[in-house]
This record gives structure tokens, C-alpha cells and sequence, in this order.
């Protein structure tokens, strides 16, 4: 029959002679480790004794379980919340030597591990260290000072490893953001300096990552401009990796000469196969210059207006347009509309996170505002004109908790001899 774990009050009320206490950790609430568990493994009752009462005489203070046999460590390390020292004795009725030590760590990866050895035993103590304990003791040198102290040691040393691990998870998520960060905001692809560019991006404060906006200029061999932006719903690793998908998709089939509305088509296709819920979708503004700069051939699914820059005046241009990607697959229908362009001209394409932002206990920036503060930043050159527009709208998010979604600006159009270089 296989017998229960016990406590320390019982192993000593059934031993003559001996007083019943409690030993353990001190209750020290500025410790990570006060709430810590100590749990003895060990089947030899006299071994058993001799921990218990250099326990006893060390300054821990909380209750230790004794275990007799592996299976009774592993069935009360799956029903223990708290952080636990496991005492582990290596030769035990249902497990002997180094498994001991990696049983436990599969039923509890969180324990940490002080193995108990004979004097022969020392180089099993450092292979079991080396395995994934945190500290061996021999049993024939055992003393109070020296068991207490490798019982905190342990678990310092295991609260160590715990967060060099979290610190090794986040630098690797740092990693595959920023692999994220390479397919989200690309270099525009253009093959003379003809044309003006320029971006920004800033991810929200509420994630504080990359997440679904994306976008991504191309200039082909007849001389045309193709310039693309546009926005997963949702915040997270999913829709990031389906907004660089639906980039890299974007710029092979113009670099193939895809049509405009077959590559919308086309990115309707593959947000569809690529999502991870069917209630994803996407907006996209997709522009073509032409290379005659006279005009900008438009086509909006779902996305918001634009920023038409003429001189120092700015206005709000919003073309007729079609659904959003995928909330009908199929069904959308995306017209294409030509805008004329004076000498100069230059459009601005946005997120809805650069106008969406709070401004008030109860208000967003919205439109009109966006519009607003654009006007009074008309006479700034292209990349101070974007700066001004995202600072704008940071600060005055800025009391209301900042801006809450990813902000992506373009500011594209065709270069003349007074444009800033």
C-alpha cells in the first residue's frame, strides 16, 4: 500500500523523546522565498530523523513534508502551488540514482533540487548538479548552518535560472520582432530619385509591438510608382505575420505585373487562406503613379482617406471605394479613381491609429482634427510634415493613456528641383 506524505509534527510526535515544532523558511514578506515548501524524499527513517532535527535547530521556520518514495514527491509536487526545495535522497524503493532528479523536474520544472548523498557519493552530488539539481549535501556532513543555507541557496538559485529563462524568452521574442519589424517596414524599392518617399511607424502603447499594419513602395521598370498601406485588425504576432504576408504578396505580383485590382483581389485570396479567424480582415489603400506625374491612380478597400498636399494648403481626399478585405470574400467590388496632380503635389497615406487616438476624457482626435492639425503644418517639407502629424497626435494622447494603435504614415509624390533631398 502506498503511504501518504507526512508532515514534520507527525514524524516527531511519533518519535519518543523529541518535542513537536514546525521548521522551515522565515516568513519574511520582502523574500521571493518565504512562501517556499521543503520537501524531504527520503525512504530511511533514521536519515529522515536526523534532517528533521537540523531543521529543528536551524532559523527556518515553515512546515517540511516528508515523502518515503518518488511516486508520493511527484503526486504532492502536482498539487503544490507554492515554490518548492525538494530534499532528494538518490536511492529510493521505485527510483535510484540521476532519474530521481529528472522525474522531478518533469513533474515540477519550478522545484528546486538539493540532493542528498553518502560520503562515497560526491561525484553522483556533481552529476546530479550538472543534471538540474541546484546543490548536493553529504549526509555525514550534515549540520544546521550547512543545511539551512543550501535550502536558500537553491532557491535563490533557482529563482535565478527562472528569470535568466523569462530574460532569454524575451530577448528571443525581441528577435522575431524585429525579424517582424524587417517584413512590416521595408525599404522602398525605387530605381532613381525621382520619386520622394517617406515613412513612419509607431507601435501603440497598449501592445507595445508590431501588429497588422504594414505597407511598401515599388517602382517598375516602365517608370510607374506603386505604393501600397494597410492594416490587419487586431493586435499580435498573428496579424503581424499576416501583414508581412499580404507585403511580400503585394510586391511580387506588382513586380510581376498584376493589374491594380487583381492585386487586391490577390490579397483578398491570401488573407482568406492565411487567417487565423474568419473575422479578420484587412484595409488597403493601394496607389499607382504613373509615369507622367500628372495624376495617381486611387483604389481604397475599407481604408480611410488621404492627404492631398498642394503647395502649403492640404485638404482631405477620400475616392469612392470598396468593402474591406475579407469580410465578404468574393463579393468586393474595388473602383479605381484617377486624381489629378499639380507639380509638387504630394499624398499622404495613414492608419487609423494616427486620428483614432484620445484627445479628451471623452473624445478622439477623429478626421476633422487630423485634417486640422495638418493644415497647420502645411509648410513643412515631406519628413518634417510626418513627424509633426504623429508627434501631434502623441501628445495629445499623451494624458489619456497614449496612443492606443499603431500609427503608419507614407508621404509619397514625385520629386522637383526645390524638394528636400
Amino acid at each position: 500500500m502506498t503511504e501518504s506524505p507526512v508532515g514534520t509534527s507527525q514524524i516527531l510526535a511519533d518519535t519518543p523523546g523529541i518535542p513537536t515544532q514546525q521548521v522551515g523558511i522565515p516568513h519574511h514578506p520582502e523574500s521571493p522565498l518565504w512562501t517556499a515548501t521543503i520537501l524531504l524524499v527520503e525512504d530511511d527513517a533514521g536519515d529522515a530523523l536526523l534532517v528533521e532535527e537540523m531543521l529543528a535547530d536551524s532559523e527556518l521556520d515553515s512546515a517540511l513534508t516528508w515523502c518515503k518514495t518518488l511516486g508520493e514527491a511527484r503526486r504532492f509536487l502536482h498539487a503544490s502551488t507554492a515554490p518548492v526545495c525538494v530534499l532528494l535522497d538518490l536511492h529510493l524503493p521505485d527510483v535510484h540514482g540521476l532519474d530521481a532528479v529528472r522525474q522531478i523536474l518533469e513533474t515540477d520544472g519550478e522545484a528546486a533540487i538539493v540532493v542528498l548523498t553518502g560520503l562515497e557519493d560526491s561525484g553522483t552530488g556533481l552529476r546530479a548538479v550538472a543534471g538540474g539539481a541546484q546543490d548536493y549535501l553529504v549526509k555525514g556532513r550534515l549540520g544546521p548552518e550547512i543545511l539551512s543555507r543550501a535550502i536558500r541557496y537553491a532557491l535563490q538559485r533557482k529563482e535565478v535560472e527562472r528569470a535568466a529563462a523569462a530574460l532569454r524568452a524575451n530577448q528571443l521574442m525581441a528577435q522575431e520582432n524585429a525579424r517582424l519589424e524587417r517584413g512590416l517596414l521595408p525599404v522602398p524599392l525605387l530605381r532613381d530619385d525621382l520619386f520622394r518617399a517617406r515613412a513612419r511607424y509607431e507601435p501603440g502603447r497598449v501592445h507595445g509591438l508590431l501588429s497588422g499594419d504594414f505597407y511598401d513602395v515599388v517602382q517598375t521598370s516602365d517608370g510607374s510608382v506603386h505604393a501600397v498601406i494597410g492594416d490587419v485588425s487586431g493586435h499580435g504576432a498573428a496579424e503581424a505575420a499576416l501583414g508581412v504576408c499580404l507585403r511580400v504578396a503585394w510586391r511580387a505580383a506588382v513586380l510581376c505585373g498584376t493589374s491594380h485590382v487583381e492585386q487586391i483581389a490577390l490579397l483578398e485570396d491570401i488573407l482568406v487562406a492565411e487567417r487565423s479567424d474568419a473575422h479578420v480582415f484587412a484595409t488597403v489603400t493601394s496607389l499607382v503613379f504613373p509615369p507622367d506625374r500628372r495624376s495617381v491612380q486611387v483604389l481604397r478597400a475599407g481604408h480611410p482617406g488621404l492627404l492631398l498636399r498642394q503647395g502649403a494648403g492640404v485638404t482631405w481626399v477620400e475616392p469612392e471605394g470598396g468593402m474591406a478585405l475579407g469580410l465578404l470574400p468574393g463579393m468586393g467590388r474595388w473602383p479605381t479613381v484617377d486624381i489629378p496632380l499639380s507639380p509638387g503635389a504630394g499624398l499622404v497615406l495613414f492608419t487609423d491609429g494616427l486620428f483614432e487616438g484620445r484627445n479628451g476624457p471623452e473624445s478622439r482626435l477623429g478626421e476633422e482634427g487630423l485634417l486640422a492639425m495638418a493644415e497647420a503644418n502645411g509648410h513643412l517639407p515631406a519628413s518634417a510634415f510626418v513627424d509633426a502629424l504623429v508627434a501631434g497626435a502623441a501628445e495629445g494622447a499623451a494624458p489619456y493613456g497614449g496612443l492606443a494603435d499603431d500609427v503608419a504614415v507614407l508621404h509619397l509624390g514625385w520629386r522637383t528641383e526645390d524638394d528636400e533631398h
